[in-house]
């Protein structure tokens, strides 16, 4: 039986509601979000780049703005921040993009006629999964 306060989640520090967790998920996918189309807008729009070298500009600092958001605030992360932890970081956002852009493209060509858009938010809720347990059990677990 756990000693945990009933809004609180198992190796999560115990001030730490589900709302501010879950919900520091969400801001952080979020926040990644605008920041990678604001970047991919502003490289390809403005500066010329193509969208495939603007994209993995894009992807690296919404990175960077995730990971900030998710130790802060979604699983409040008191000691500081590491190169290391970093890498782990970018390793699953990495890999839960590979799972993103795999899943759209077996979407488009199993159901070619499908609306690209519905294959985007079906792949990124899978990513969205894979993300967050790799973030909980790998990057921010507790020793």
């Amino acid at each position: 039986m756990s000693h945990l306060p009933p809004h609180t989640l198992p190796g999560t520090p115990p001030h730490i509601s589900r709302t501010r967790h879950y919900g520091g998920f969400l801001a952080a996918g979020l926040s990644a979000l605008a920041v990678d189309a604001a970047v991919l807008l502003a490289l390809t729009e403005w500066a010329g780049i193509s969208p495939y070298a603007a994209r993995l500009v894009s992807i690296s600092l919404a990175m960077v703005v995730s990971w900030q958001i998710n130790r802060r605030i979604t699983f409040a992360v008191q000691t500081p921040p590491t190169l290391h932890e970093f890498a782990r970081f970018a390793a699953v956002s990495w890999g839960a993009q590979a799972v993103n852009y795999a899943a759209f493209a077996a979407l488009i060509t199993w159901m070619p006629t499908l609306w690209p858009i519905w294959a985007l938010i079906a792949a990124s809720a899978l990513a969205m999964f894979v993300s967050y347990a790799g973030f909980r059990f790998g990057v921010f677990k507790k020793p």
